[in-house]
């Protein structure tokens, strides 16, 4: 875990399959990849746990698309979690596409890794 490949491919593996959820519109897809008590910030109000997660993805309009590049990654305590700083590009269908920065904190569970901390911030 001590590698930036290996922290690299975590995140990718788990934010591969929240871009497949964010641009298929499915809520609860998305809200499966995060932990139980998940703090999630996007641009509403924050919200605790899978419940409040579906709720903001099933929000957003249909047709909208995510597009994420990593730009750093730290290893967290033992290596059971991995800071995640990127850019993601979300793109709609009638608007300007709107560009935020991501910071993301995986936790490892026994069956696999979970998004327990999402924050977007927007810088304009």
């Amino acid at each position: 875990m001590n590698s930036a490949a290996h922290r690299e491919a975590v995140l990718r593996d788990v934010l591969d399959r929240w871009k497949t959820a964010v641009d298929a519109h499915d809520p609860q897809q998305a809200a499966s990849l995060f932990t139980e008590d998940a703090i999630f910030q996007g641009l509403h109000p924050y919200a605790v746990g899978r419940q409040g997660v579906a709720e903001y993805y099933d929000s957003q309009p249909l047709g909208m698309t995510a597009a994420y590049r990593i730009l750093e990654t730290r290893r967290i305590a033992d290596g059971g979690a991995v800071l995640g700083y990127l850019s993601v590009d979300f793109s709609f269908t009638d608007r300007p596409t709107l560009s935020v920065l991501l910071s993301t904190l995986l936790k490892q569970a026994t069956d696999g890794w979970y998004i327990s901390h999402y924050q977007v911030s927007r810088l304009d």
